[in-house]
């Protein structure tokens, strides 16, 4: 941004070393350091009652930042306190005052020498030179605003014909800038960036806008603003080119596309289609640019430029909670092994080792398969094939599963769920053993407007929620009658930043919240198979209790009946502390109830806290919590680690 005058200040220009921002502002450099021993100082900036102003002043000074951390001798730190100058007027031109001053002094620690030297003095560099060595020398800055000056006129101009751009109300809207406001620069300069956005919106692919010309008028404390600017002729897209795929199919790729050939050309639904491109998880890198100079028969083709990430990888997974144990194992995954973006997605797993609700050694052995955009757009078919075997103090269960479920996206935050799933299983409890043969019909529905794609990341803000119902049979096996039922449940959490209250910073202090609730409906508590039943405790409910630990007991024994009813809340304060740690503090209650309606049976409330280390793919987490009303022979304590908060 250029700025002259019509008098006074006449040929007067912000050159890039005194960019008008008003966040950063940079100054001629402070100088060399000479062959002399260092001069320390300490610099008092007095503050003009402004905040905005006396940040940004701040953050200009070169004196205030490298007091403690670049010390010069006597000759370089003259220079710059001379440079200080320019700096300091750059920040108040940035807000609006042209006509501001600053005086800078110095002097020696009181009782050793009366004398003031202005920061300007010929002689400042042999006062310097005559401080003792290793004594602090003070710097006093005052800086006087002087005449907020405002805008005068606002003119865009066409930079070829020098003929004035009539401007619609939208375009009139981002521009923003009217006669009279205050001349902020950032404000000034940040307008041409919004004019900009708003052209290329409305198909101009070509649009320009340059910096912006600004004249002082001193008689009127104005300044006067000249934007050279012009729209370009309105185009669509032209020819698409995908660049740089080796094994991902192009037909899959062109399918994808949210952008097509002759639709008007559209920064947002362009960056859109490339974000989306990148999220399949099959490119390491995802570009698009203009595919030329000039206009190519009123269109603007486009250059997808892609770069496959890895196809397989390899993982560990491993957890601990002083209820269910240890749990680890590895895992294969393969991201496009059809060429579609298909995954495939192997995990082994060895359970309970060790857990007050294991009795023993289990394992965990399932292969997912994941189809993107399967016979629609943002329509997705998962299936998994699972082997199990879990040995809770309530029952042993040996199981093997399949389920096939299609989700699709509704909109933004919204996503449906439905499939098929069938299960045969054994159970053995007390000694019984009893063999079920399971299938379900699960469908349901997920609200998520949190922000947080990935789901070990922390939210921040927002709710997620989902609702879900499953009708069911258990047919009759050795041992077992036929039944059929419903598992109805619903939950919810939401995140408030204190942020908003004006306590803390923005991401710093979160309070999150969480409920559920559930039902079984169409059957009784026995003619329901064991895994099926509602159960409570542990992270994913009430901690302070074990899994399976609330809820109705066989006798005063530490056996899991389960129920036909659940709820639950929490409530978790998080603080982050530092960079990379943090804690938090809850607490839990819940309920499972022999009746299907809920809020029945007997409530538990469990409390604790933890701590967080935060690392770039999410924090790990360890938590204590204790029981405030404990059952019979439930645990004194429970310890959870894991990756990720609990909800």
């Amino acid at each position: 941004m250029q700025v002259s005058s019509k008098g006074v200040l006449e040929g007067l220009v912000l050159t890039a070393n005194r960019v008008m921002t008003g966040v950063t502002l940079w100054g001629a450099a402070a100088g060399c350091a000479w062959a002399a021993d260092p001069q320390p100082y300490v610099t008092q900036l007095a503050g003009t009652g402004q905040a905005d102003l006396d940040a940004a002043l701040k953050s200009s000074s070169d004196l205030l930042s490298l007091q403690a951390t670049h010390a010069v001798g006597p000759f370089a730190l003259a220079g710059r306190v001379r440079s200080e100058y320019d700096r300091l007027r750059s920040a108040l031109e940035s807000y609006g005052y042209y006509e501001g001053t600053v005086q800078i002094s110095l002097h020696r620690a009181k009782g050793k020498d009366s004398v003031t030297v202005d920061g300007m003095a010929p002689a400042l560099s042999d006062w310097l030179t005559g401080v003792p060595a290793g004594e602090k020398v003070t710097a006093e800055i005052k800086v006087q605003r002087g005449p907020l000056y405002h805008l005068g006129s606002v003119k865009v101009v066409d930079p070829k014909t020098n003929t004035p751009v009539e401007l619609t109300q939208a375009q009139q809207t981002a521009f923003n800038l009217k006669t009279g406001q205050d001349a902020v620069a950032q404000d000034v300069l940040g307008s041409g960036g919004s004019l900009l956005d708003v052209w290329r919106e409305e198909g101009h692919a070509l649009a320009q806008v340059d910096k912006p010309r600004a004249y002082l008028q001193p008689h009127t404390h104005t300044l006067d603003i000249v934007y050279p600017a012009s729209a370009g002729p309105v185009l669509n897209i032209g020819k698409i080119d995908v660049d740089g795929l080796q094994r991902v199919r192009e037909p899959f790729v062109r399918r994808r596309l949210t952008v097509k050939e002759g639709e008007l050309y559209q920064p947002s639904k362009i960056e859109a289609a490339r974000q989306d491109l990148s999220a399949l998880g099959v490119f390491s890198n995802v570009g698009v640019k203009d595919g030329s100079t000039k206009p190519v028969n009123g269109t603007m083709p486009l250059d997808f430029t892609l770069k496959e990430a890895k196809r397989r990888s390899v993982g560990a997974e491993a957890g601990y909670s002083t209820d269910l144990g240890a749990r680890v194992g590895a895992t294969w995954t393969h991201y496009n092994i059809l060429g579609n973006a298909e995954r495939l997605k192997l995990t082994a797993l060895i359970t309970g080792l060790g857990g007050s609700a294991q009795q023993g050694l289990g394992y965990d052995v399932y292969a997912d398969f994941m189809k993107p955009d399967f016979y629609s757009r943002n329509q997705n078919l998962s299936v998994r094939v699972e082997a199990l075997r879990q040995l809770f103090w309530s029952y042993r269960q040996t199981a093997f599963l399949v389920n096939a479920g299609i989700t699709r996206r509704i909109d933004k935050h919204w996503n449906i769920n439905f499939g098929l799933a069938a299960e045969q299983e054994n159970i053995e409890q007390f000694n019984v053993s009893r063999d079920y043969t399971i299938v379900s019909a699960p469908l349901g529905a997920t609200f998520d407007n949190t922000g947080v794609g990935n789901p070990i990341e922390p939210a921040l803000h927002g709710v997620r929620a989902s609702i879900n119902a499953t009708p069911s049979v258990s047919l009759g096996n050795k041992g077992s009658g036929t039944s059929f039922f419903a598992i109805l449940n619903a939950s919810a959490s939401t995140y408030f930043d204190l942020h908003h209250l004006g306590i803390s910073k923005p991401g710093r202090s979160i309070i999150a919240l969480r409920g559920m609730i559930g039902s079984i409906q169409g059957a009784s508590t026995y003619d329901i198979p064991p895994d099926q039943r509602m159960y409570a405790g542990g992270s994913a409910t009430v901690r302070g209790y074990r899994w399976q630990g609330v809820g109705p007991q066989y006798g005063r024994t530490r056996y899991a009946i389960g129920g036909t009813s659940l709820d639950a809340g929490s409530i978790e304060y998080r603080q982050r502390l530092f960079k990379s740690f943090g804690m938090a503090g809850f607490v839990d209650a819940g309920q499972v109830g022999s009746s299907s309606m809920p809020f029945t049976g007997t409530l538990r409330v469990g409390a604790g806290g933890g701590v967080r280390y935060y690392t770039p793919i999410g924090p790990v987490r360890v938590d204590v919590a204790v029981p405030l009303n404990r059952a019979y022979r439930g645990d004194k304590w429970d310890l959870y680690i894991g990756l990720g908060e609990t909800f």
